[in-house]
């Protein structure tokens, strides 16, 4: 089934997942991150996105991102990726892509499934095995988001402010959404909708994404009846 171009809907967020090419690490090195990191605040900033989550793994990267405008995202991962690759190629004697291919989206319904995708990001490194909580794992928005770290690549989510007025304790309600893994049904809708750029939430909302022209889920198996033939 052939994906679905990229959807843009005002003041909606969305996650994002960039590949390397062939599932090859994109950071090798202790330098790579931080510049990569420069690179992503530099670049959202200048085109418009919004950035409330992320995870930055040895060989992809996740984000949860509200855009201001449909070029947003394809602007600010576009100019990520210009200059990204041109050092990661210069540092390591290599040519050619980085990147698996264009990255790969949802729209996010804010009131349901946000925080859920927060966590699913910031649980990235745990469900890979690469630490036992996500404080243990330093490249992602965990600790500022959990702890209240100063980390200028983020943009606090009205739903995340919405946790508690007080900085402290919000970051004490959003370390309280760890203390229960994420259903698995969650995890499935999660991936289901970034790997095929379909809506991310319940039917009313992927009602709404429908309503502006967008298929938002999988499309209905079989063929159309004719006109000529009783539905």
């Amino acid at each position: 089934m052939p994906r679905l171009p990229r959807f843009f809907a005002p003041g909606l967020p969305q996650h994002v997942i960039q590949r390397g090419n062939n599932r090859a690490p994109i950071f090798a090195e202790g330098a790579d991150r931080p510049f990569f990191k420069a690179c992503l605040a530099h670049a959202a900033r200048r085109h418009g996105a919004s950035i409330h989550a992320y995870v930055l793994m040895t060989n992809h990267v996740h984000l949860v991102a509200t855009p201001a405008d449909a070029a947003s995202l394809p602007r600010t991962l576009q100019c990520v990726g210009r200059v990204y690759v041109q050092y990661f190629n210069r540092t390591y004697r290599r040519t050619g892509t980085l990147w698996e291919g264009r990255y790969r989206a949802a729209v996010v319904d804010s009131d349901d499934y946000l925080l859920a995708c927060m966590r699913y990001v910031e649980l990235n490194p745990v469900r890979a095995g690469l630490v036992a909580h996500p404080g243990d794992f330093a490249w992602s928005s965990f600790a500022a988001n959990a702890h209240g770290s100063d980390d200028a690549l983020l943009t606090p989510h009205p739903v995340y402010a919405r946790l508690a007025a007080a900085p402290g304790q919000r970051c004490e309600r959003y370390r309280s959404l760890f203390g229960d893994a994420l259903p698995e049904s969650t995890l499935h809708a999660i991936r289901d909708a970034t790997q095929h750029a379909w809506a991310l939430g319940d039917a009313d909302f992927r009602a709404r994404i429908d309503a502006l022209g967008r298929r938002s889920c999988r499309a209905k198996s079989g063929r159309r009846p004719r006109p000529d033939t009783p539905a």
